[in-house]
Parts: structure tokens; C-alpha cells; sequence
């Protein structure tokens, strides 16, 4: 009899565990307030459905949303507690500017739990952001325009030695190099010169390659994150070589961080003011509580604004560069318009000239609009408050999201979507249709992409450049190479973690 006691206990768990599944089950399927929106059931019963398309099948749970949308209509429960939107003209009610707060799951794909863009907090996320909005305002990043010149000549520079050299330009790597460059040269005052590595060698990009390949085991194990900080680094680094990147990245942060720190706090300190003022000195200033100013909150924040700053900008440049290159139609006609406020390849322009080309405008909304950095679900929940869609009430606490795939892609407002076209954009100020609230790069309301302004004086630039400058022919780069296959917070090719792009020079431009 005894001996039968641990198997009865383990059998009594066991079916309690079942009762307790059962019945939540029935309750999240009859009772839950979700319970009237559409859907499949198997997706409203939990999160398991959602499991099985994102870790079993690799990011693919886009496209199931996608399919319950053409089954079930513009709303739909995707699990048992978060709901999801496909109708552009909601995205400004759901991405607003009122009190509300991201999910937890959502944020826990990043990785870290105590940056800025993972702030759960609406009020919490106001003070974080206020501490940096200074330094990304458009007066702000004018001023860094003579660095940021200096980024994107140099670029030029290797461009044009590869062509001396008869050798590809991976130009993938040549934009991430000048946007790393950038924001670390704009972060802590030093720039980490990726530009001047024989191959590129870029440890944010390989840091946001990493987390993006782990995006989907936090979002479901947000505790995954502690256990693979402990982890020693060699052994990460043997299951996946980008870690060297991932640990380089954490390590320099963090050592900054604590310089930082020690600084602020010597007797007499004074914070800088103007150019010598950076992102660190105010993370750190002495008015910031201090337990604003750990130092493993530090670190996320610092690598959350230099990984950020990296790879959503250069993989922007990279897919305006395929088409560009792509189709000469489309390069000869920006190529035309720069010459008039640029006369000659090297000719200095300034980003608010540059501002006033339509066609060059049109071109980087195109870029924006079909790079697609960031195809996650980005859930918004109005804790106080219910929404109103249609004939549904949506209640407050509810996790809603949308997918910018979805709108980006949509033919209704952009006809014949996947095609390139800069002068969509021309077409519609002239008809005096407002399509800019379309694109949804940068998301909208009070969570807006901090460093917008940033991205928007590197791409102005960096495709001015560009254009302005290199004759180039595609190799080996193909549609294929961007075409979005699956979710991993940014959309992925087929069988890769990172869009890539191959050209050969075959003219350095002098008139």
C-alpha cells in the first residue's frame, strides 16, 4: 500500500492538472470576454497554436493570422487573450498617443526587460523616453549632419576602392558599418569604425541577428533571457558563432556604462553641455534616480539604442539599393532630379535641400515601406479604457495588435504593392491624398520610433550618395534575397537571419 501512495499522488496531480486545463479551456472558449470574437477556437484555447507556427515552424504564425483574416474578417482572436486588426485606417486608434501600455509578452521577444522600448509602464516609458528626446529631436540630428556626412563619404570611399579593386560591394554590410558608425559615434562619443574593417566586421549587427533568432523563445520562456546570460560565452559561441558579436557588443556597453558611472559620480562633476554632451552622460547624469541608473539597465538601454539604430536603417538602404538597382528606370530619374541641386557627384547638399525632392522622397517612402523591419505584432492595451470596432467593444486589458506586412502590402491603398514605385507618392500629393499616415515604418503615437530622424538624414544622404555617384549591377542578389518569408521581429528570407545584397561597380561617376 505503501508503496502504491507516490504513483496515486502523481496519478491525483496528474488529473487535477487535466481538470484544471479542461476547465480553463471551456472558460477561455464560452466565458472569457473575448469569447464572442471571431476565430479559430484551437487559437482562443491559449497560446499552443501560436507555438506550433512560431517555434515548431519557424516565425510562420504571420501567415496564419493572415489566413484567419481572409476566413474571419478584419478582427480576429489570434490566443486566448490578445486580439488582432487587419484595417489600415485603425492603426492610428490602436498606435495612438493615449495612456497605454505594451504587452509583456510582446516585449519579452527583445530580450531585455529594462530598456526604453520595452517599458511596460505608459508613465514609466514617458520618463525613460523624456531622458533621451533631446538628443533625437530634427534640430538635434541637424547638427550631427557634418559626422554624418563624414560616415556616408567614407562609405563612398570604399565603394569606390572595391571598384578600383574589381571586387563585389556587400552593400548590406556597407550600410550597416555607416549606421553603426553613426549611433555609436552619437552614443558615447566614439565611434567603433566598422567602416574601416577590411570585411565589415559589425558586432551590433551580429548582436540583433542573435536576439532576433531568439525573439520567439522569449516571447514564449521570457526567463530563457537569465539563463543565457549565465551561460558561458564559449559555449554559446559554439552553438551560434554570432554570439562573438552578441558578448562583444554586451561587453563594451556595459563597460561604458560603468565609466560613465564612475565619472558622474567624482566629487565636482559637471555634465557637459552641446556637442560634447552624448547619450551616456545623460543615462547617468546625477539628477536620474538611481534606480534608473543599475547597471544592467544601462546596458539593455545602450545596446536597445545602438542595435536599433544599426540594422532598421541599413536594411532600409539595402532593399532602396536592390530596386534601385534593380530597375535603371527608377536610379535615372532620381539620378536626374539630384543633378539639379547637385551638379557634380560630390557636390555638397544639405538634408533640408535634399527634404525638398519629391522623387527622392518618394523613393525613401517606397524603401520604408517595403523593407520591412519590423513585421512583429506590437500589441497596445488600453488598461482604462475600451475600444470600439465596428459592432465589437473591445474590452480594457486587452493586448491589440497589427502587423505594418499587412498594411504596407495592402493593393487597396497601394495598387500593384510589391512593385517599387516612388511616384505613387508624387501622384497622391497631387491629388492631395494624405498616404504618408501609411506608412507605418516608424509606428505611430507616443511609442514612435525615437530615432525616426536619425534613420531620415541617413537615408536622404546615403542614397543621394548613391545614386549620385555608382553605376552598379546586381550580383547574385535577387528578389529572393528580401522577399519576406517569415517573422523574427523583422521579416526573414528564405533559409537566412539577414537580407543581403551583392553589387559590381561598374562606373565611378565625374559629371
Amino acid at each position: 500500500m505503501l508503496l502504491m501512495e507516490p504513483v496515486s499522488i502523481l496519478t491525483a496531480a496528474l488529473l487535477a492538472l487535466l481538470g484544471y486545463f479542461i476547465v480553463q479551456t471551456i472558460y477561455r472558449l464560452y466565458f472569457h470576454p473575448l469569447s464572442k470574437f471571431p476565430g479559430p477556437k484551437i487559437a482562443a484555447a491559449g497560446r499552443f497554436y501560436e507555438f506550433y507556427f512560431d517555434i515548431v515552424k519557424g516565425g510562420m504564425y504571420i501567415w496564419e493570422i493572415q489566413r484567419m483574416h481572409e476566413q474571419y474578417g478584419p478582427i480576429v482572436r489570434v490566443n486566448h487573450r490578445e486580439l488582432h486588426i487587419k484595417d489600415p485606417d485603425y492603426y492610428a486608434e490602436v498606435y495612438s498617443s493615449r495612456k497605454q501600455e505594451k504587452d509583456f509578452h510582446a516585449v519579452s521577444a527583445y530580450g531585455m526587460t529594462q530598456s526604453m522600448i520595452t517599458t511596460l509602464d505608459h508613465d514609466h516609458h514617458r520618463f525613460r523616453r523624456g531622458l533621451l528626446n533631446s538628443f533625437f529631436s530634427k534640430r538635434a540630428v541637424a547638427s550631427l549632419e557634418p559626422m554624418v556626412l563624414e560616415k556616408v563619404n567614407r562609405a563612398a570611399e570604399r565603394i569606390e576602392e572595391a571598384f578600383n579593386q574589381n571586387e563585389l560591394v556587400p552593400f548590406d554590410k556597407v550600410f550597416a558599418a555607416v549606421t553603426a558608425d553613426i549611433i555609436s559615434k552619437y552614443s558615447y562619443g566614439r565611434s567603433v569604425d566598422y567602416l574601416e574593417k577590411k570585411d565589415y566586421q559589425n558586432d551590433f549587427r551580429d548582436f540583433g541577428n542573435v536576439a532576433s533568432n531568439l525573439s520567439h523563445i522569449f516571447t514564449f520562456l521570457p526567463g530563457m533571457m537569465g539563463v543565457v546570460k549565465v551561460i558561458p560565452e564559449a559555449w554559446l559561441q559554439a552553438i551560434q558563432p554570432q554570439a562573438v558579436g552578441f558578448f562583444s557588443m554586451r561587453n563594451l556597453v556595459r563597460d561604458q556604462s560603468l565609466a560613465m558611472l564612475k565619472e558622474t559620480h567624482r566629487p565636482g562633476y559637471k555634465s557637459p553641455e552641446g556637442p560634447d554632451r552624448n547619450i551616456f552622460h545623460a543615462l547617468c547624469d546625477p539628477a536620474v534616480p538611481e534606480k534608473e541608473k543599475e547597471i544592467e539597465r544601462l546596458t539593455e538601454e545602450g545596446l536597445g539604442v545602438l542595435a536599433a539604430g544599426t540594422e532598421t536603417t541599413a536594411r532600409t538602404l539595402t532593399v532602396g539599393t536592390y530596386y534601385l538597382y534593380h530597375d535603371k528606370s527608377v536610379l535615372h530619374k532620381l539620378r536626374q532630379e539630384l543633378k539639379e541641386v547637385m551638379p557634380k557627384p560630390d557636390s555638397s547638399i544639405t538634408w533640408a535641400q535634399l527634404e525638398k525632392l519629391p522623387y527622392l522622397n518618394g523613393v525613401i517612402n517606397e524603401s520604408l515601406r517595403l523593407s520591412h523591419t519590423l513585421v512583429m505584432r506590437l500589441p497596445r492595451i488600453a488598461k482604462d479604457q475600451s475600444l470600439a470596432y465596428g459592432e465589437y467593444v473591445i474590452p480594457p486589458g486587452t493586448p491589440v495588435s497589427m502587423i505594418s506586412y499587412f498594411i504596407h502590402l495592402d493593393p487597396k491603398i497601394f495598387p500593384d504593392p510589391q512593385k517599387f514605385d516612388p511616384e505613387r507618392w508624387i501622384r497622391a500629393t497631387e491629388k492631395g491624398e494624405r498616404l504618408s499616415k501609411y506608412n507605418v515604418s516608424f509606428t505611430k503615437g507616443n511609442r514612435i520610433c525615437l530615432g525616426m530622424n536619425l534613420a531620415y538624414i541617413e537615408l536622404y544622404h546615403m542614397f543621394a550618395t548613391m545614386a549620385r555617384r555608382f553605376d552598379m549591377d546586381l550580383h547574385n542578389t535577387t528578389f529572393d534575397n528580401i522577399r519576406v518569408d517569415r517573422e523574427f521581429g523583422p521579416g526573414l528570407p528564405k533559409g537566412k537571419n539577414v537580407i543581403e545584397g551583392y553589387a559590381k561597380v561598374t562606373k565611378v561617376l565625374t559629371e
